[in-house]
């Protein structure tokens, strides 16, 4: 079978607006968690945040876009595809083609816009400019308009997974001859309506998360995009190829909406199948970037699944005390870090951390490294319990 590599990337989160801004960042251990300066929360000042510091007029003008009605998560979106599109060298009739398909992971959507909606629904006006925008689909459907792109088109919403998902949905259709390439990542921006959900749940944390730390106590909330070109190795000569992806699975725990089953069912199994989709042994794996939420059940649960699947204490660590939990955008993030890893032979630490959980032992990478990188694990954990794990590996 044909390996599906990765010819272009493109990403925007608090610690960047480019790949390259987000490396750096990632290389000197800059947090991107803050205040909330963009717009009014009665969180604010109370909580942290991984906000992308630029206002969506500012998006609108370096983009071009004059409609009223496009929501951050959008604009976000249409930024990071337009660097992994120019990246990957894609020419507008590609773009365009039939065999170019666009698979988009979202969990905010236009929920961003609730307000706004709010606010036009009791005004007693015939219609609002903003419930087209408040759709989930709507960011795919307004970039493949904004593209027009004729393939494969689909809006993936599994949560904390959406993007994993929507890589390895693209994948399929590929190696399906279903498409010769495919867009694959996800966006979501900071809104209102979810940062007031999960406070309800009690699982933002009042300081800075510290994944697999024995003291954690919740995630921060972030936002971001980012988007892969995957294509056949056969059909990239003389193309930058950063990595292939060579493993994929989808499990699910299926025990709690919002919670993982006490020994991580749902990741083990995900672990275990994207492992052996890409004829890997565990001992193969150099890195793993974990889900790594900050929160008491992730943090616990993800340990005990990759202590039961390795056998043996493997190199690990969590970017979200980077970017924050940036929801359906956090597996395409972090698909690019981990392809970071491997193309630059690098690992990156998680902050913050002090001591390691009492029932597990386990100590993330804590300090930037330098290491001969293989394959990379990036494991992505969502509500209801669905998990998914994707493996990039050196070409």
């Amino acid at each position: 079978m044909s390996r599906i590599v990765i010819t272009g990337i493109g990403i925007i989160s608090a610690i960047g607006n480019s790949a390259a801004e987000n490396r750096k960042s990632l290389q000197q251990g800059i947090s991107g968690l803050s205040s909330l300066e963009l717009f009014p929360s009665r969180y604010s000042s109370l909580l942290p945040f991984a906000e992308i510091k630029t206002d969506n007029e500012a998006f609108k003008r370096k983009l071009g876009i004059t409609q009223a009605s496009i929501t951050r998560t959008t604009l976000l979106a249409l930024h990071a595809m337009e660097e992994s599109i120019t990246d990957s060298e894609l020419s507008r009739n590609e773009i365009q083609s039939e065999d170019t398909a666009f698979v988009n992971g979202t969990t905010v959507g236009g929920m961003c816009l609730t307000d706004e909606l709010y606010k036009d629904a009791n005004s007693y006006t015939e219609g609002s400019a903003y419930i087209n925008s408040y759709d989930l689909g709507s960011v795919a459907i307004f970039l493949q308009s904004y593209y027009n792109i004729s393939g494969v088109i689909n809006t993936i919403n599994t949560a904390c997974s959406s993007s994993a998902n929507a890589i390895m949905y693209g994948a399929r259709l590929i190696q399906n001859d279903l498409a010769k390439r495919a867009i694959v990542g996800g966006t979501d921006s900071l809104a209102k309506f979810t940062i007031n959900g999960f406070n309800s749940l009690q699982i933002l944390s009042s300081q800075k998360c510290t994944p697999f730390d024995a003291n954690r106590n919740g995630l921060n909330l972030g936002e971001g995009a980012a988007y892969l070109i995957l294509e056949r190795e056969e059909d990239c000569k003389g193309k930058k190829i950063y990595a292939s992806l060579s493993g994929y699975s989808n499990s699910n725990d299926a025990l709690h909406p919002s919670s993982l089953s006490e020994n991580g069912e749902g990741p083990y199994l995900s672990m275990k199948s994207a492992l052996e989709s890409a004829g890997l042994v565990p001992k193969e794996i150099s890195f793993i970037n974990a889900h790594g939420t900050g929160t008491e059940n992730n943090d616990l649960t993800e340990s005990r699944a990759m202590l039961r699947l390795f056998n043996e204490k493997i190199p690990f660590a969590s970017t979200k005390s980077y970017t924050g939990h940036t929801l359906g955008a956090a597996s395409a993030i972090e698909a690019i870090y981990s392809i970071f890893n491997i193309y630059y032979q690098e690992l990156y630490p998680s902050l913050y951390f002090q001591t390691p959980i009492l029932e597990t032992g386990l100590i993330p990478v804590t300090s930037y490294q330098e290491s001969n990188i293989e394959n990379v694990m990036s494991n992505s954990f969502g509500f209801g319990g669905n998990c998914s794990s994707l493996i990039f590996s050196k070409v």
